[in-house]
């Protein structure tokens, strides 16, 4: 039997997605929210330091559960190796509904105005697509302020004096300083620096029903038992289900957007979590699956009038690959650094964001989230024996006596940086995989090698004896901060959508994740990506009616 048409599906529960979906029903319409995960409790996610060691960067405990969706990497000299969801190189979101806010660290920052206006600013490298949004912070900034209060966040960023104008403080004070925060803020202080605590998606006292942060060490890449972590699993979701308008399911994987004769989306095929085909009706389509995966439904999403993928006519989609350069250094300090209180990260400097003569941008700079010991292993010092009782004994050396600052490097877009659909190799219901080619710019190398010295000077100031770097590679960029493969912009021949996430040739196809970032900033990006859901959200809602968002 048929199922009944909706208004509007939307593909993906996760950051973007879950506030999509609130935001439409709460104004009257119909929805269905499709998530190929299932809803993870911490009791599916237990606090084993071990399952880092067996899984990608933040742990595969949120998904996906098996291995039938693969992924194919083109090295620079066109070697090609499948790679599987637990394996390295995967560039992983959690597939979950809450997606990556139910086990990310929770930093949430709003971009610098001039991370909007980046070619402005500094002009287009070669080899470079770097280009303004459409966007400003102007624009956004009251859509930040409804994410801050709606989903929660805990901080005071009112010492930053780099950050864009703001009409209302955080609405919860930041958690307690912990001992790295008390070395450092002293020492960026002699510096001339100017530290701050960091805004976290984090309960720092009861919120909304849900209790303050425990302070535990198992925090990144783990559920949170107390609720204190926010995102939209525990926020807007239950939220857009109380209306009766939202019908949320999961297990459920979406094949391709269909489209009419006009190219008109019609609805979304997908595969249930019975694994049968089915056709969902809509009156209109929300993307919202991460860069990754958000490229591969449009590129899959062909018609006669889109042979190439929808909204790809000049073959922009999945092009502008974008993560994050992380790249900073680690100190050894004589005495004990540690004091066992999560999430750890703490305090940050946006003075190198911008302004760094020689260099287009920079990065935020922050104390990192607790190393589990499994995880500190690539924190150790270079030339550190790998295992045996060397290994042992610069585990016991240094574990305590460590503090690490590093930060998201601004990187420089490149129109090779991209996903394709690979010709062979399919996922287990037989849909095209994502294909990744192409690496970083030189320069955002070069920015990043830079901010290694920024972090060590912050660290030897605060009395470290020993630093160590952590460098920048040279590889394609995606994993969490994924972004950039459906850039938004004004020109539909130099960009995939417009300001508002509606794909240019379809105007009832709406992209509002991190794929739409024209450039990435120097900040945990999914703040932003909240931001612009909302803002996209109040479009859809405000134009409903009219007959350029419907079939």
């Amino acid at each position: 039997m048929p199922l009944p048409k909706v208004d509007v599906v939307v593909i993906g529960a996760g950051a973007a997605g879950g506030i999509a979906a609130k935001e439409l029903a709460a104004h009257g319409l119909r929805v269905v929210l499709l998530e190929r995960g299932r809803w993870y409790t911490p009791a599916d996610c237990r606090k084993d330091d071990l399952r880092n060691q067996r899984t990608t960067v933040l742990g595969n405990g949120t998904g996906p559960d098996d291995e039938g969706n693969p992924r194919v990497m083109v090295d620079p000299d066109g070697k090609e190796r499948i790679i599987l969801p637990s394996q390295p190189g995967y560039n992983n979101n959690a597939a979950c509904v809450g997606g990556g806010t139910l086990t990310y660290g929770a930093m949430a920052w709003r971009f610098h105005p001039k991370d909007f206006r980046m070619r402005s600013t500094y002009g287009v490298p070669v080899n470079s697509t770097l280009e303004d949004w459409p966007l400003t912070y102007d624009d956004l900034e009251p859509f930040y302020e409804k994410a801050e209060w709606e989903i929660g966040v805990s901080g005071d960023d009112s010492g930053n004096p780099h950050k864009g104008p703001r009409r209302r403080p955080l609405p919860m004070k930041p958690l307690p300083p912990t001992r790295e925060y008390e070395i450092l803020q002293a020492a960026a202080k002699r510096l001339k620096l100017h530290p701050f605590d960091i805004p976290m998606l984090r309960n720092s006292v009861p919120y909304n029903g849900r209790a303050g942060c425990m302070r535990c060490r198992w925090c990144v890449g783990f559920t949170c038992e107390v609720d204190a972590k926010n995102g939209t699993q525990n926020t807007v979701i239950p939220t857009a289900l109380s209306t009766g308008l939202c019908d949320l399911r999961t297990g459920c994987t979406a094949r391709q957007i269909t489209l009419d004769d006009r190219g008109q989306a019609t609805g979304v095929d997908y595969f249930d979590a019975s694994g049968r085909l089915q056709h969902q009706p809509a009156s209109a389509v929300v993307v919202a699956a991460c860069a990754i995966e958000s490229a591969r439904l449009l590129l899959n999403s062909k018609h006669r009038l889109h042979p190439n993928g929808l909204g790809n006519r000049y073959d922009w989609v999945g092009r502008n690959l974008q993560g994050h350069t992380y790249s900073g250094a680690i100190g050894y300090f004589p005495e004990n650094v540690y004091d066992d209180l999560g999430p750890g990260a703490g305090i940050a400097i946006s003075d190198y964001n911008h302004g760094n003569p020689g260099l287009m941008g920079g990065a935020m700079l922050c104390n990192e989230f607790i190393r589990l010991p499994v995880q500190f292993f690539n924190f150790l010092p270079p030339g550190t024996p790998r295992w045996g009782k060397g290994h042992k004994d610069a585990m016991r050396r240094f574990y305590t006596h460590t503090i690490a600052v590093q930060g998201p490097t601004q990187e420089i877009p490149m129109f090779d940086a991209r996903v394709q659909l690979d010709p062979k190799v399919t996922d287990k219901f037989g849909i095209p995989v994502a294909r990744f080619s192409g690496g970083k710019h030189p320069h955002t190398v070069e920015i990043a090698t830079a901010m290694c010295e920024k972090a060590a000077g912050w660290l030897r100031e605060a009395g470290a004896v020993q630093t160590w770097p952590k460098l920048p590679g040279r590889g394609l960029s995606g994993g969490q901060h994924q972004a950039g493969t459906c850039r938004m912009g004004n020109d539909p021949k130099t960009s995939v959508v417009n300001r508002y996430g509606q794909v240019h040739e379809t105007s009832n196809v709406f992209v509002v994740d991190g794929s739409v970032h024209v450039t990435n900033g120097g900040f945990n990006p999914v703040l932003t990506i909240m931001a612009f859901a909302y803002h996209a959200s109040a479009y859809m809602t405000r134009e409903w009616k009219g007959t350029r968002l419907q079939s």
